[in-house]
């Protein structure tokens, strides 16, 4: 038998289930493309959250504490639906779109449980998305987000995004923010 009749039959065999209750079954990184090459790619692009106006990127869903409404925040819930764009003007070419929410979780400092999809469609990404989980302490000036999956050509992604406030406008709440994604992908 040759070596690669042996590899064909030792896949088969592994991707089987042994038992109609088995829901769970290692599998060869061969049955999912997983030999192929893992690359390194580098993102950068502008979010920007508009709040208030006729073009509103986030929504408040559930409101401060009214305690901590004009300090942190604390308790309140958005959901957005922001564009990525090259560069820091809302007028720059769309890349795509960031579609989650976040929530502020702290009492003593403006601080973000951030929950994000990241929509591109753009060029060989289009149609595919990376997902970020993770803390934003807003006020820092360069915060540090984790990768935790995608889908498309982001399928099995890990990596992190470097977040740093391009701008701020505290009478409406306004906010464009520079992302630099470094991601790890097959």
């Amino acid at each position: 038998m040759t070596s690669q009749f042996l590899i064909t039959l030792l896949l088969l065999s592994a991707y089987t289930l042994t038992s109609a209750t088995e829901f769970g079954r290692p599998l060869h990184r061969e049955l999912k493309d997983l030999k192929k090459k893992e690359h390194l790619t580098h993102f950068k692009f502008y979010w920007h959250e508009v709040v208030g106006g006729n073009n509103d990127t986030a929504a408040q869903i559930i409101p401060s504490i009214p305690k901590y409404e004009s300090t942190t925040s604390f308790g309140g819930l958005r959901v957005i639906d922001t564009p990525l764009t090259l560069g820091p003007k809302l007028s720059s070419k769309l890349v795509g779109r960031a579609e989650g929410l976040y929530a502020a979780i702290s009492q003593t400092q403006l601080e973000l449980l951030m929950i994000q999809t990241f929509n591109f469609l753009e060029g060989k990404y289009n149609g595919s998305a990376i997902n970020v989980l993770g803390r934003n302490v807003a006020l820092n000036k360069t915060r540090e987000l984790p990768v935790v999956g995608g889908s498309g050509v982001f399928r099995f992604a890990k990596g992190y995004a470097e977040l740093s406030t391009y701008s701020f406008d505290p009478k409406s709440g306004s906010s464009i923010v520079e992302y630099n994604l470094y991601v790890l992908h097959y």
